[in-house]
């Protein structure tokens, strides 16, 4: 099979295409004919070797990235019932765990059928990056009464936090930058959507807003732009913090939760993991919602031979919604 390889932390173009041997499925274990693979900003920062980026340690190199994959089942080992076999699946498989191939394994007892109708990038985007703002949506209790500020509202976790939210009657203000991702971020159902790479911005949507201040703030993005958002919190307001891609997080002191009466916590790690029902419960969640065509991922794709691009375009935020490679 062929599988990008990582032989030397660094750029992009250390991802390798190259050949290698099948897997086989253990005991306990299916193997996946890949048909979409999950790509993670994790993932690219595994591959620039930046620790500091990252929950777990630097993996021992070589290595092949990769967190989610959806596939066919086309292989069981000792103990798993062949039922299995030919069936539509999709799964997380871990750290870094071999995903950006054309074969994967994984445990049969971690596997989610994919629902008919759900094509097999959106199962992925689903399975990983919905089980995340579904926690995330969770933790943030959202009613009708709120009015909801989303960072980086074009990406893959921001898009489904603004329809989330929107479905649960609040009025939502989405912030991306450029306008083509501007208008995905409206076509999602933002009531306000910004670029918020121009100048100016934060006053645009307390324009817009005519008087109301926002009442939650979900920051995926960190930096000048989040804290931008913090200011435009109104008295008595919350903030989810859930990740600093613009390469810091939001600069918040002890004064500025005081003077608003603020509430601000972390929607990250056990605190993902501890909501009702652990992450499966959400990961099954996510799988049901995309199948009703409540939450509808955007994913973008790329073949597996132009993962160094995938990561690279990533990176530099030229992506709206999931990337997945396809082999």
């Amino acid at each position: 099979m062929y599988a990008i390889r990582l032989h030397e932390f660094g750029p992009a173009e250390n991802l390798r295409y190259e050949e290698v041997g099948d897997p086989a499925a253990g005991p306990g274990q299916v193997r996946i004919a890949v048909k979409a693979a999950g790509v993670h900003l994790l993932d690219t920062a595994v591959q620039a070797g930046d620790a500091e980026g990252l929950p777990f340690p630097l993996p021992d190199l070589p290595v092949t990235p990769g967190r989610e994959v959806a596939g066919v089942v086309d292989q069981v080992g000792d103990g798993v019932d062949e039922s299995w076999l030919g069936r539509r699946v999709v799964t997380h498989l871990g750290l870094v765990n071999a995903g950006y191939a054309e074969l994967a394994v994984r445990e049969a007892d971690a596997l989610f059928p994919v629902p008919d109708g759900l094509d097999f990038g959106a199962a992925v985007a689903m399975v990983g990056t919905g089980r995340t703002a579904l926690a995330i949506h969770h933790i943030g209790a959202v009613t009708s009464d709120d009015v909801v500020l989303v960072t980086a509202a074009a990406g893959g976790v921001g898009l489904l936090l603004v329809q989330a939210a929107r479905q649960a009657g609040a009025t939502v203000v989405g912030v991306a930058g450029g306008a083509a991702k501007v208008e995905r971020v409206r076509a999602a159902g933002a009531d306000v959507a910004v670029d918020y790479s121009a100048p100016g911005w934060s006053k645009e949507v307390a324009e817009a807003l005519g008087g109301r201040t926002v009442t939650l703030v979900y920051d995926g993005v960190g930096g000048a732009p989040g804290r931008e958002a913090f200011e435009l919190l109104g008295f008595g307001g919350r903030m989810l913090l859930f990740g600093w891609s613009a390469g810091s997080m939001t600069e918040l002191t002890t004064k500025d939760l005081f003077d608003r009466m603020a509430e601000v916590t972390v929607a990250l790690g056990p605190r993902l993991v501890n909501v009702p029902g652990g992450l499966r419960a959400m990961q099954e969640k996510a799988l049901t919602e995309a199948a009703a065509g409540r939450l509808v991922p955007a994913v973008q794709s790329f073949p597996l031979r132009e993962a160094a691009r995938a990561h690279t375009e990533l990176l530099g935020r030229g992506t709206v919604g999931k990337v997945v490679l396809v082999p």
